[in-house]
């Protein structure tokens, strides 16, 4: 972390300046804003946080409660959510506090008594190793509670506008403010009165009966799987060993999915209630508690559960739907105008819980929509980069429910129909990454490349994101995982991976942080702010093949060691080496001859491209940027 280089800091450096919109921000909601963000669930927090790294853009974002979410109901936190947390700099403070899951054990009836269940495999819960963060279990509140201090001491010091519900809005194109939202009152003296608010944009995280996806006449689509689960918080006292293991558990009885949480003694059942007629009419879920739990009893035998406390509980159906754009611009608009309404979310992709996908997918189409939004807003892109927004999540949200419905049916199944079948441990091995959140691959478009130089970083494929791996930072001699110095700045990164050439040698590296710096071609002189720090829109670091014994900081090229703050001092963290028995260019198959790893945002790998290659690389960036005035 760096935070002494506008002068001495003496308080939490986390704590960023206030700035743009963060002075003098109105205590009650305004009449008019940038960004109007509906609901502070997981999907719009990260919307909001992200954006609070962009000052000159006037975001506010409401939720009809009246506080903070005290108990939520998600809790599975993938790896690639870890990641996104170590952007936004909480990753650690959120790991300590967690349940981390290291191993799944699959439980099933004892051949020699089916009446009794048995364990039967066990599985470790990152087998591939796709990340080094944990797979980890926390309330879905207290992962809100971390994006919105984020968003609080960031400088735009955005804080959630409580007791206020969305109703409904029209867009009035041509205006300076064109999306006029209509709210509710839901707390205090004006309670239940309605007022009127005007966007630029608004972005609805509003849940599953979201009233933006229907003020935008998008709509639903899909079907329940007939089957429902009753699910529990849970403090009691049991003699099942494996109680604070992560367990997929298959009886005669019925399944359970068992998972730890946080906090030593808490956990949650999710427990199969069986095939649901379609004539319902939800009847299901007026199963009691108690139902549940003698329930849970009879899968668990012959081992018992007594429970003492239930912190949270409901009954649900399986259901997998999705909306078909997650903006306001028709299917056949597409194209020809510019959305104004988004739909994040719940509010157009929902699916059974049992995967830890809801969440976890939530907040990365926030993430994605967030930093497109404030480069729009502050002038840094043109329009026209909103449409990726929806291009790029829908498809994403169509492959999660396709997953999760062979998930969710595999975990309903009684256990005679896995004979002579994959059966679930194999399935969730052999599927490991996709619910991990690693399956996600952006198609070739204005943010992301063609795949013509992949094979120069084959470990960094286009369109999926950076995975992170050790180098060892010069300027300290500290090894460091070099994806973890990605902040959600709303920066992009240029990693330069050197050629063979020594550093201060006349090479490829030289010539490109030449042209970095001088051509009028460059993306750092041709839309980089006058005013601006060299490195505020592009961070540029570069790694070396030597061994960082062999040479100094001041023999990388000048573009490494920008000046920055108001008294102009060196950044000391953008020279790397090859970390001796953890060789990045080996672990990512990165050529000898080097390459340029760009990465958008929001830790999306965007391109790829040879050292020489500027032509290349200038006109990548004038498809997505917007010259400085």
């Amino acid at each position: 972390m760096q935070f002494h280089h506008n002068g001495y800091v003496s308080g939490d450096p986390r704590i960023e300046p206030a700035a743009g919109t963060g002075l003098n921000r109105p205590a009650d909601l305004p009449d008019a804003m940038d960004v109007l963000i509906v609901g502070a669930g997981p999907a719009g927090i990260i919307t909001a946080a992200q954006l609070s790294q962009f000052p000159e853009v006037h975001t506010r974002i409401i939720d009809r409660r009246p506080h903070r979410l005290e108990i939520g109901q998600a809790d599975g936190i993938q790896a690639r959510s870890v990641e996104t947390f170590q952007a936004f700099g909480f990753a650690e403070h959120i790991t300590a506090e967690a349940y981390q899951i290291k191993e799944t054990i699959f439980w099933e009836p004892d051949p020699k008594n089916p009446e009794s269940i048995i364990r039967g495999a066990r599985t470790p819960d990152d087998a591939h190793g796709i990340s080094e963060f944990p797979h980890l279990i926390v309330n879905q509140a207290r992962v809100i509670d971390y994006f919105a201090d984020y968003a609080n001491n960031s400088p735009a010091r955005i804080t959630p506008d409580y007791g206020w519900e969305f109703k409904t809005l029209e867009v009035h194109d041509g205006e300076e403010y064109p999306v006029k939202a209509t709210l509710i009152s839901t707390d205090g003296e004006t309670k239940g009165q309605e007022r009127v608010v005007r966007a630029k944009y608004v972005v609805g995280s509003d849940g599953a009966r979201s009233g933006v996806r229907r003020s935008i006449g998008a709509q639903l689509a899909g079907g329940a799987a007939n089957h429902a689960w009753g699910v529990m918080d849970t403090l009691a006292l049991t003699d099942f060993p494996d109680i604070r293991t992560k367990c997929a558990i298959h009886s005669q009885a019925g399944s359970i999915l068992l998972i730890p949480r946080e906090g030593g003694n808490l956990f949650r059942l999710y427990v199969d209630l069986g095939e649901v007629p379609e004539d319902n009419k939800g009847k299901v879920r007026e199963t009691t508690l108690d139902q549940v739990i003698e329930h849970a009893k009879a899968i668990l035998h012959p081992y018992t559960l007594e429970v003492k406390d239930v912190a949270w509980n409901s009954v649900y159906e399986v259901g997998h739907r999705l909306t078909d754009r997650f903006d306001d611009v028709q299917v056949e608009e597409i194209g020809t105008r510019e959305p104004r309404v988004f739909i994040t979310g719940d509010a157009c992709h929902t699916h059974s819980a049992k995967a830890g996908q809801g969440m976890n997918v939530s907040m990365q189409d926030g993430f994605n929509l967030a930093w497109k939004l404030g480069y729009v807003l502050s002038g840094r892109a043109p329009e026209e980069l909103l449409r990726t927004y929806s291009g790029e999540r829908q498809v994403i949200a169509k492959n999660l429910i396709d997953f999760d419905k062979e998930w969710s049916s595999l975990m309903a199944a009684k256990p005679e129909e896995f004979e002579g079948k994959e059966g679930i441990a194999e399935f969730y091995v052999r599927t490991a990454e996709f619910p991990a959140g690693f399956m996600t691959e952006y198609q070739p478009s204005i943010l992301t490349g063609e795949k013509d130089h992949q094979d120069l970083a084959k470990g960094f494929p286009i369109g999926k994101r950076f995975k992170s791996s050790e180098v060892m930072r010069l300027g300290d001699n500290n090894p460091v995982h070099l994806g973890h110095h990605h902040r959600a700045d709303g920066r992009y990164r240029i990693y330069v991976f050197a050629d063979q050439a020594v550093a201060g040698a006349d090479s490829k590296v030289t010539n490109l942080s030449k042209w970095l710096l001088e051509s009028p071609e460059s993306p750092i002189v041709k839309f980089t702010p006058a005013d601006a720090d060299i490195d505020s829109l592009f961070d540029v670091k570069v790694v070396f093949q030597q061994d960082y014994t062999t040479f100094n900081l001041n023999d990388a090229p000048k573009v490494f060691r920008p000046n920055s703050g108001k008294f102009g001092l060196m950044d000391y963290e953008k020279v790397y080496a090859v970390l001796d028995g953890s060789d990045i260019y080996a672990k990512r198959d990165i050529s000898a001859n080097g390459a340029i790893v760009i990465v958008r945002p929001d830790q999306y790998v965007a391109n790829i491209l040879p050292l020489d290659a500027t032509a290349e690389l200038a006109t990548f960036f004038d498809g997505v940027l917007v010259p400085k005035n």
